[in-house]
């Protein structure tokens, strides 16, 4: 509930805004008070841009309207690209990314150099959307969803000596990440219609990156529900299928549930 939170104090907290094809959401984050989230979902009109989906929602959710002492807006989209450091240079960002997406009109290509896994993630956003955003949140960092997946997980994937996959399921689409002990082997966000899809895209790449069945790991993420039939057809192919359930140090939360919170967001906080 927002009355854990006195937005009179709001430049104590973290908001973290989330924009998705699914639906927009949004979290507060007050570190001092157990680690507690407030957490809302906002519907999206599938008929409208996503700059006007933006403008509305910027507008009807009052809690936004509190300056803050850290804003992050996190992009969910299979629109993005890994790049090596090594190779990366901020000029050819647009041909980079170009080289590997089709082109749209009116998008912002954006970058996150994450130092953990020495790679660059190019994601796009819509340029109005984007300007929205900036007047609203002129300090706001913006962030692929992966991004912060990516440097969480690189962490966790260097517990033991085998490889590991990660396949984190939405209501629509499934972001699979897979480790060699800390060092990122591949990241792609698939477009799914249930659980059929889910399974075959896990199954796919693990037959190309050559994984073990009998040695290697698959984790799950996401919301109980529909990791459930994922987890009962895999371990029949899988020896290791493990469930990550929400960060043990979120689980204080009082104001909303963790296993609500996409787990994103959670890494973010993580990350920081």
């Amino acid at each position: 509930m927002i009355e854990q939170f006195d937005l009179n104090n709001s430049e104590q907290y973290t908001l973290s805004i989330r924009l998705s094809t699914d639906g927009f959401s949004f979290s507060i984050y007050n570190p001092l008070s157990g680690n507690d989230f407030y957490y809302r979902v906002y519907p999206i009109n599938s008929q409208r841009s996503m700059a006007a989906n933006v403008k509305a929602f910027l507008a009807a959710t009052s809690e936004l309207k509190h300056p803050f002492k850290q804003t992050n807006i996190l992009v969910h989209s299979s629109r993005y690209t890994p790049v090596p450091l090594e190779l990366f240079e901020d000029e050819q960002m647009e041909a980079i990314f170009y080289q590997n997406l089709p082109q749209q009109k009116n998008e912002l290509i954006l970058c996150n150099i994450l130092g953990k896994t020495n790679t660059v993630i190019l994601f796009s956003l819509d340029k109005l959307a984007h300007l929205f955003l900036s007047e609203q949140f002129p300090s706001a960092n913006f962030f692929a969803a992966v991004s912060p997946q990516i440097e969480h997980l690189s962490y966790k994937s260097t517990q033991g000596n085998n490889l590991k996959l990660y396949a984190n399921i939405h209501e629509r689409s499934v972001d699979v990440l897979a480790f060699n002990r800390g060092s990122l082997l591949i990241v792609n966000t698939y477009q799914v219609s249930g659980s059929n899809d889910v399974n075959y895209y896990i199954l796919n790449l693990w037959q190309q990156l050559k994984f073990d069945q009998q040695r290697d790991e698959l984790h799950l993420i996401g919301q109980p529900e529909s990791r459930k039939e994922v987890t009962t057809c895999l371990q029949k192919y899988i020896r290791h299928v493990f469930n990550i359930n929400p960060h043990a140090e979120f689980n204080q939360s009082e104001s909303s549930p963790i296993e609500a919170i996409p787990f994103d967001i959670q890494s973010l906080i993580t990350c920081e």
